[in-house]
């Protein structure tokens, strides 16, 4: 009964304010509708977070080849499954200094279809799909990911409660390389000219859990595009090495903020002073 009428209801939804407002928030990656997430970090300091999902796959150890090249930490997010295939990679991220995400256990796509198969995961079930990767990470690198990247970048109601129960921070991005799609000239062109201070960079090292991958168009791409990045005085790193500049520059403008109202106090009580010397 409830495979037959949650199409509809949905389906009906979507011709409503209310269920384009619900489409949004599972959609946009800038959204905060259906759980908390980061697309981008303004922190005045001309950093970037790069990101890849899907792995670990077999082609991954080319990828890390290119960062150490340019000496560029990055975050992987990661599907359980991948990792439990390949837990020497997994392994060979962490000591490569780079950062692990949670990418779900097996590449789950979280929010419903609109269509016969819905597909409809309850908080319960993200919880569980959630905690199953976080276990299989934990388990064959020694790491236990503070972030999570929804597959698809889609999110669903139950997600909100499910990063909650996990400790885990929702991330999405401000730019996606569309790697599995295009060509090398075309990634890197939309990555050069979409790319700005504070940004969120997605691309791919695997494609979901799939064994047979070909990054060869991405890594031509990213080999073109870090020189640029850095001509441009981009600095690349992890999610969390973004985040931590985000927090310094909050810290820094509360600082310079009591810092100006410390000196307008006294302005104000030097002015004062004053009032009363020449009135006497």
């Amino acid at each position: 009964m409830i495979s037959s009428v949650v199409p509809a209801v949905l389906g009906a939804a979507t011709l409503t304010g209310a269920g384009l407002a619900v489409l949004r928030g599972m959609r946009s990656p800038s959204s905060q509708l259906l759980a908390p997430s980061v697309s981008r970090v303004p922190n005045g300091y001309r950093q970037i977070a790069l990101t890849f999902d899907d792995g670990p796959s077999e082609e991954t150890p080319a990828l890390l080849e290119l960062l150490a090249k340019y000496r560029i930490r990055a975050t992987f997010f990661v599907c359980g499954k991948n990792v439990k295939r390949l837990p020497h990679i997994a392994r060979a991220i962490v000591e490569a200094g780079h950062e692990l995400g949670n990418h779900t256990h097996g590449h789950a796509r979280l929010s419903p279809r609109l269509s016969w198969d819905v597909n409809l995961f309850s908080e319960s079930d993200m919880v569980e799909e959630m905690r199953r990767a976080q276990t299989c990470i934990h388990h064959h690198t020694g790491v236990w990911p503070r972030y999570f990247r929804a597959p698809y970048g889609l999110r669903w109601f139950g997600l909100r409660g499910a990063q909650r129960k996990l400790g885990v921070q929702g991330v999405t991005w401000s730019v996606i390389g569309h790697d599995w799609e295009w060509d090398r000239h075309r990634i890197a062109e939309h990555l050069i000219h979409n790319t700005e201070p504070g940004g969120i960079v997605c691309l791919h090292d695997g494609r979901d859990i799939r064994k047979e991958v070909n990054l060869s168009e991405m890594l031509a791409a990213l080999e073109a595009v870090l020189p640029v990045w850095r001509a441009r005085g981009l600095r690349v790193g992890t999610v969390h090495e973004l985040m931590q500049a985000g927090v310094r520059r909050r810290s820094s403008g509360r600082s310079r903020g009591s810092s100006r109202r410390r000196h307008g106090v006294r302005r104000r009580e030097d002015a004062m002073a004053g009032s009363s010397s020449a009135a006497r």
